[in-house]
């Protein structure tokens, strides 16, 4: 199978690119290094795949019609489209650019995917689409219609355009929403990684609230197992939870953080932004029913993994 991954330079990217090289696909990495974050990080991420045979990277705007044009003509048997800026707080500020990079995007990458009869995609959408919704766990049958950030908007708008796609063209499309991603190569804008640093460096956290705000922390590796089965499985048009399917307040977060690196915390606190939700938590019984997928990465395990990668990489 060839894949084209988008995005493949950041951080659940170039995992989900290992993935499937590992796996014996071949793929197509694209990205833009957009400026969001260092360009140094992103070819970090890349270091490993750089030396796949089974890895070919490309360096593009998807905004761009010839890139999109020329990756489309590589046919590529499935596209996982990862690639746009995340930060909800940063596209409070900026609004445009995240319609432009997230929405407008995919809409060019959709349109050179039809042109070259290419009709299979996995689009990487968020849990920030449920905004505060009060049903507990989300479910993808539950209204979603109140995105409170132009971030979770651009991502509602990429989902509306995945059920025109598939509606017009018979794109088969799958929407995977995830929940709090974090694990090695973390973007450095995240809380874990955000919270590690500062811990190790004995600086103080701002912690948003009380605390008492819920996550459903999602490792990386239960993240790309699940893209991975959505690229292999990928038929029709969907919606579909990827989480852990078990949250943490914020103050339990940083109560493992404290025990795995024996530091304790010095705590400003900060009011939550405008933007930010109060919980997540996905159900993931259609992800279970329609992909097999089963997260198994607890937080306590996944931050002594992420642990031991950040301090290597400090090391470094």
């Amino acid at each position: 199978m060839r894949v084209l991954v988008t995005g493949a330079a950041g951080f659940i990217g170039s995992h989900l690119a290992e993935a499937l090289c590992g796996k014996g696909c071949d793929v197509i990495g694209v990205d833009n290094f957009d400026a969001y974050y260092s360009r140094d990080i992103k070819e970090r991420n890349l270091s490993r795949l750089m030396s796949d045979g089974r890895f070919t990277f490309v360096e593009g705007d998807l905004r761009r019609e010839e890139t999109t044009d020329a990756l489309c003509a590589r046919a590529p048997d499935v596209v996982a489209h990862l690639a746009g800026r995340g930060g909800v707080r940063h596209s409070i500020e900026h609004p445009a650019e995240y319609l432009d990079l997230n929405t407008m995007a995919t809409v060019r990458l959709f349109e050179s995917m039809h042109r070259a009869g290419i009709r299979k995609m996995v689009f990487a959408s968020t849990s920030s689409i449920y905004g505060n919704s009060p049903r507990i766990p989300f479910r993808e049958d539950d209204p979603a219609n109140a995105p409170i950030s132009p971030y979770s908007a651009s991502k509602k708008a990429c989902e509306a355009l995945c059920h025109t796609y598939h509606h017009l063209h018979g794109f088969d499309v799958y929407a995977l929403r995830f929940f709090t991603v974090y694990g090695p190569r973390n973007r450095p804008d995240m809380a874990m990684y955000k919270f590690t640093r500062a811990l190790c460096e004995g600086r103080e956290i701002e912690r948003y609230g009380d605390g008492s705000t819920e996550r459903d922390y999602t490792y990386v590796d239960d993240i790309v197992d699940g893209v991975v089965r959505a690229v292999e499985r990928v038929r029709g048009c969907e919606i579909i939870n990827i989480g852990g399917s078990r949250t943490s307040t914020l103050q339990n977060l940083l109560n493992v953080l404290q025990s795995a690196t024996g530091r304790t915390a010095r705590l400003v606190e900060r009011p939550i932004p405008p933007g930010d939700v109060m919980r997540t938590h996905a159900d993931v019984s259609k992800a279970e029913r329609l992909l097999n997928f089963h997260p198994t990465v607890g937080l306590e395990e996944g931050v002594r993994r992420f642990l031991d990668w950040y301090r290597q990489e400090s090391q470094g």
